[in-house]
């Protein structure tokens, strides 16, 4: 069994765009500005916000965080997404989600102009990502095509079971999994909550990708020999005896599947650290975009 280990990639990858950025410095360029909107007062998300800034800090980024109250309206969110679209100075930018219950989110996406959309989510980028278009690939997705071709992972003919069909991961990875090139090539099943047979059907997978957001859904017994194992889950479990009175863990029986999988990812320490690295390389993109269009 190898590890994953997108602690260590995603290190990697903030090197190399740290190198790019000190190349863009010497030549007298303007670096990529990554912007970010929260509303409201989400623990996790101001978690995730954080350490987005965090990682603009560490490649040399510029990075505005927009901080809104959870009685924030729609009207006022899209006033602000319409600033931020309009700013030269800013290349990308995300508005983190979940949004409180007042807010369509589907709106918000639609505000966001396909240029600066590093998440990947609006409608323009996914079709283009659906036509094998060169587009933003959202960053989760994105994070586990670098993890499994830094790793040499063999997707080509293989057959890859998606676990849960969310617009942010499982339905673009599908996607991803099944298109022409590498990582890809491989056929690919989509399951979720109304698929039969759904332990069949992941018993004869070669590659497992989970987001479900179910705590230790995937067992031992569910898993062939050899399969990779990628776990997108990512859930807090309330735990009396450790210090924070919880613990994180994935979809994955890690310690059990672990023992049969050729590689897998942890949890933490697998597919989130390359989220926020995916992030990175795609406001990098977008600033090399916007320059040479300027020229």
């Amino acid at each position: 069994m190898e590890l994953l280990d997108g602690k260590k990639v995603s290190n990697d990858i903030k090197d190399e765009i740290a190198a790019a950025v000190a190349q863009m410095k010497a030549r007298g360029e303007k670096v990529p500005h990554l912007a970010a909107i929260i509303v409201g007062n989400d623990g996790a998300s101001l978690t995730y916000v954080g350490s987005k800034v965090r990682a603009c800090e560490r490649v040399g980024f510029d990075s505005t965080l927009v901080r809104m109250p959870s009685t924030t309206s729609e009207l006022e969110l899209l006033k602000k997404i319409k600033e931020l679209n309009e700013d030269d100075d800013i290349d990308g930018f995300i508005v983190q989600l979940p949004l409180p219950k007042q807010i369509d989110t589907q709106k918000v996406i639609m505000a966001v102009h396909p240029d600066k959309d590093v998440d990947g989510f609006h409608p323009t980028n996914f079709g283009k990502m659906a036509l094998d278009m060169s587009t933003f690939i959202p960053a989760t997705p994105f994070g586990i095509l670098e993890l499994l071709e830094r790793y040499q992972v063999e997707t080509k003919g293989k057959h890859t079971v998606v676990i849960g069909r969310s617009h942010i991961v499982g339905r673009p990875m599908s996607i991803l999994m099944g298109r022409k090139g590498w990582p890809g090539n491989s056929t690919v099943t989509l399951t979720h909550s109304h698929t039969k047979n759904i332990t069949q059907i992941i018993s004869q997978a070669d590659i497992i990708i989970s987001a479900l957001g179910v705590p230790h859904f995937l067992k031992a017994e569910m898993v062939k020999d050899d399969a990779v194992v990628i776990d997108v889950g990512i859930t807090r479990v309330a735990d009396d005896t450790k210090k924070k009175g919880y613990y994180i863990t994935g979809d994955v029986d890690f310690e059990q599947v672990s023992k049969k999988a050729s590689f897998i990812t942890p949890v933490p320490g697998g597919v989130g650290p390359m989220t926020i690295a995916m992030l990175l390389k795609n406001t990098l993109l977008a600033r090399e975009r916007h320059r040479s269009r300027s020229l």
